[in-house]
């Protein structure tokens, strides 16, 4: 018997998180934190739509419908970085871009939002670079345009080979 782990019966959690970069982890709970404060504040309007004394009710739960939905888009790519899943990078990087915009909007307003603004500018801006690094695309297996895969190079050299 061997102390060696077992790759086939270890858990695949525990080998993800092997293999997973610091920094992928990092935009995974950025990504996740975004998510987490789009469900409060939609669910804040939800509940103060339906139960207090809203200028427009119809606004109101409209409004906390609309960012619970939009909280699912970050939250699942949250899930996917830290799975290691390539497709999630995408909606992680939709979701940095469109919080820009927003962290602009709150910080032209003449109020407490602008703390919220420059917070959210913050976290977007990292957590784009975090995503857009180089070992966050090895990682995920994101390979740039034009590359080839380590199958097809194989293929070629063995090709090569019986010339």
């Amino acid at each position: 018997m061997t102390s060696e782990p077992n790759p086939a019966t270890e858990d695949p959690a525990v080998r993800s998180a092997d293999r997973r970069p610091r920094r992928l982890t990092y935009a995974a709970a950025l990504a996740a934190l975004e998510g987490v404060a789009l469900v409060v504040g939609g669910a804040w309007m939800l509940v103060g739509g339906l139960t207090g004394e809203p200028d427009d009710r119809r606004s109101a739960v409209t409004g906390g419908i609309t960012l619970l939905a939009l909280a699912l888009l970050p939250l699942l790519a949250a899930r996917g970085l830290l799975g290691l899943r390539g497709w999630s990078r995408g909606p992680a990087v939709i979701t940095q871009i469109m919080a820009l915009p927003v962290a602009y909007t709150l910080l032209q307003a003449d109020s407490v939002a602008i703390p919220a603004g420059i917070v959210l500018g913050i976290v977007a801006v990292v957590a784009l670079a975090l995503l857009l690094h180089p070992e966050t695309n090895r990682a995920l297996g994101i390979r740039g345009p034009g590359a080839v895969s380590d199958d097809a190079k194989r293929g070629e050299e063995q090709r090569g080979a019986g010339k």
